[in-house]
């Protein structure tokens, strides 16, 4: 096979793998980037080659990338396929960071030496956007607008080995199961990641198996995605302006068990849904929200909307991204261990 050229990115920590020539089987035209995503999940040569960048050893239990595709139409820049060890994922807030500062690191979008540029992108769950602010001619840092985020569930009642407890489901682009870490006696910091890690599982699995996060109108987006386990770093503070900010810590365990370490874009959107549900966040207000590693995004809500007939909120975090390599992957037809494994 041809060698597979990347360019991998990180957002707090959070590796972003890019792959500028995603396979022909989801490249091809007529097709949205949703559309295009269930091509991903059914192809298997699509599937192998996930697997082959993700996978050690290549990659990792915990990599991420994005294979790039065509936009639904002109109104973006580009189209994603965001990828992880265990499938297709349908949102990635930390994966639209780098990729809007790679699109104008790398000129693939025009940009000023000073000001600002919107990378408009479309992805599974709707079309986003990456404000790109630009100083000296180098990216200093990107705001990550997102879909609609709303609340789903309140109250949901789960079992864990670690006794029951009670969480809330919101929508970010995914679905996500949120609770205080200290419900389950943990703390959001490296020492418990393992136990934290552990418990978002049973957590995710058992509401997938009970259909507790059934999304009203696109079934492809249904189905918990990750735990959130929270806990405040301080309490909210009042500015001279009266709007507050709050300073909380978050490990978002997605997927099969694997953990970001950014402060999760999709996941701290959903983490704004609740926030205002619950009235702790307004407008101007903003969230100062940490990663298990100490990366930060600040939140904010940009403006209120409605989903499916609900009060919903617009989203926005601002961040950073940085340039890790470039890399040149091949494969030996010899090689018996191919596509790869995952070994934790």
């Amino acid at each position: 096979m041809r060698p597979i050229e990347t360019i991998d990115w990180h957002t707090g920590g959070e590796p972003f793998r890019i792959v500028p020539d995603g396979p022909a089987a989801v490249t091809a035209a007529g097709l949205t980037v949703a559309e295009r995503r269930m091509v991903a999940v059914q192809n298997e040569d699509v599937q192998w080659l996930r697997a082959l960048l993700c996978s050690e050893p290549r990659g990792h239990a915990d990599m991420y990338g994005g294979f790039l595709v065509p936009p639904d139409d002109d109104g973006a820049h580009l189209g994603v396929l965001f990828w992880h060890k265990d499938g297709f994922s349908t949102a990635c807030g930390h994966g639209t960071i780098a990729l809007g500062a790679w699109a104008v690191a790398s000129g693939r979008v025009p940009a000023p030496d000073d000001g600002v540029t919107d990378v408009v992108i479309d992805v599974p769950s709707g079309r986003v956007a990456a404000r790109v602010r630009t100083v000296g001619g180098l990216v200093e840092d990107v705001t990550f607008t997102n879909v609609a985020s709303y609340v789903h569930a309140r109250d949901v009642k789960v079992a864990t080995s670690r006794g029951p407890v009670t969480v809330d489901v919101a929508f970010g682009g995914a679905m996500f199961a949120v609770l205080p870490a200290g419900d389950v006696g943990l703390r959001v910091e490296p020492d418990d990641v393992t136990e934290l890690i552990a418990v978002g599982r049973e957590i995710r699995n058992a509401l997938n198996a009970a259909g507790a996060a059934e999304h009203p109108t696109d079934p492809r987006l249904s189905g918990i995605y990750g735990t959130i386990l929270t806990e405040e770093v301080n309490p909210p503070t009042t500015r001279e302006d009266g709007t507050r900010r709050l300073h909380q810590r978050n490990i978002t365990v997605f997927s099969d068990g694997e953990v970001d370490r950014s402060p999760c874009g999709s996941g701290t959107s959903a983490r704004l849904a609740l926030l205002a549900a619950g009235g702790e966040l307004g407008p101007g207000d903003e969230l100062r929200h940490e990663s298990v590693v100490g990366s930060v995004f600040r939140a904010w809500i940009a403006e209120p909307a409605t989903a499916h007939g609900h009060p919903a909120v617009i989203p926005a975090m601002t961040g950073t991204a940085y340039a890790v390599g470039t890399s040149r992957f091949t494969v030996d037809p010899r090689d018996d261990l191919v596509p790869g494994f995952v070994l934790r």
